[in-house]
């Protein structure tokens, strides 16, 4: 239990004497970085070394946060998409250089015939922001959406630069897997990476597990009155990051809008994957050197998907970032990852990574989100923790 500034936590859970530090890190984000619930997990060498929970599910009802509490973790849900489409790939049946159009044709329409695969799993297709009009059960029911995609001209001559795809990343990927396979991504993923792994995590939620979702805090607004007249210039309507971030149609805040069923049952791939840090990390591990004799993707798959695709400035974001395929890379990952890592972190603190040189899974979610587009300090001192462990 540590106690400090009159905030008390009590930590639950297993952790290896090796990595007692993680275990100290995880306590301290509630101290000295406002936690309110959360987890986190690491494996390591295949092995479940690190398997921590604490705090509050909600806040209001002051319901604990359990072992099976499940978390909202936003792009962190990146990774689990860019996994069904390398699956694609290694088997053949998604050529990253193809066209978009071969397995999509209405895709081709307003000069997008010849933008390939690989531009869209790393940001590099000029589909950032989606335009037209869409209400929220339009986007919700996934088939307006992707054909407003299909429909509109890019935002930005594809290949020239990369730019964040937020949430058309996901639609975008998951129309090429619906088009391949017949299902859903969420099905797809469910069926070929969820089920062989016994993860607790879902693209699309079901009913029977909405009672175990934690409840999302949205990050509190700057106290100083010049940041928030500077994030709302940034994020403003009419700005490529306020329609990229909000968008669709500004539909898509982020605040308690994310807390609604609705929002967890329909398949948001870029944005409402739910699941356990324990999930997060052994689908990691899965591809850090396998887990249970599990080996989600060849280890030749795995090096294409770590090679840099795009690095620099970001035409979205303003800042810069580095894409593998359909994975982000460090130093753009998080604050503290190793530069052999992989993965993809989520709005308001989430983080998932592979670390194969390392043998490393990593998984950690929370409740609180916080503003910070440069990495979150939490993930951050947990990640600096597991790598102290293993070098000491």
């Amino acid at each position: 239990m540590l106690q400090e500034a009159r905030v008390t936590v009590e930590v639950h859970g297993t952790v290896e004497p090796r990595f007692a530090a993680v275990r100290d890190a995880f306590a301290a984000n509630f101290v000295r970085h406002g936690d309110v619930g959360a987890a986190c997990a690491v494996y390591h060498r295949g092995r479940l070394v690190v398997d921590l929970w604490a705090g509050l599910a909600d806040r209001g009802q002051g319901h604990p946060w359990t072992r099976d509490t499940l978390a909202l973790v936003f792009s962190t849900t990146k990774g689990m998409v860019a996994t069904c489409a390398l699956r694609l790939v290694e088997r053949g049946l998604l050529d990253l250089d193809a066209p978009i159009a071969r397995y999509w044709p209405e895709f081709a329409a307003a000069g997008k015939a010849d933008v390939p695969v690989r531009w869209a799993l790393c940001h590099k297709a000029g589909l950032a922001a989606v335009e037209g009009t869409l209400t929220l059960d339009e986007v919700l029911a996934w088939d307006p959406v992707v054909a407003a995609i299909a429909a509109q001209a890019p935002n930005w001559e594809p290949g020239t630069t990369h730019g964040y795809h937020a949430r058309s990343f996901g639609w975008i990927t998951g129309e090429l897997v619906r088009r391949i396979t017949g299902t859903s991504l969420g099905r797809y993923f469910a069926d070929t990476i969820a089920a062989p792994l016994g993860l607790d995590f879902w693209i699309g939620l079901p009913v029977s597990a909405e009672p175990r979702v934690a409840t999302l805090i949205p990050a509190p607004e700057p106290e100083d009155p010049s940041v928030r007249d500077l994030l709302a210039r940034l994020m403003g309507p009419d700005t490529l990051l306020g329609r990229v971030i909000n968008g669709p149609s500004g539909l898509f805040a982020y605040d308690e809008r994310w807390n609604r069923r609705a929002l967890h049952a329909a398949e948001m791939p870029s944005s409402n994957g739910i699941g356990t840090a324990r999930a997060v990390a052994r689908m990691y591990a899965s591809l850090a050197g396998g887990v249970d004799g599990i080996h989600v993707l060849r280890p030749e798959t795995i090096a294409l998907a770590r090679t840099v695709q795009a690095d620099g400035p970001d035409a979205v974001l303003g800042l810069p970032t580095r894409f593998g395929v359909g994975f982000m890379l460090p130093p753009a990952l998080s604050l503290a990852p190793a530069p052999t890592a992989f993965g993809h972190p989520g709005a308001g603190g989430s983080l998932g990574f592979a670390d194969p040189e390392a043998e490393l899974g990593f998984g950690y979610v929370m409740n609180q989100m916080q503003l910070g587009a440069t990495g979150d300090p939490r993930s951050a001192a947990l990640v600096e923790a597991v790598y102290a462990a293993l070098s000491a």
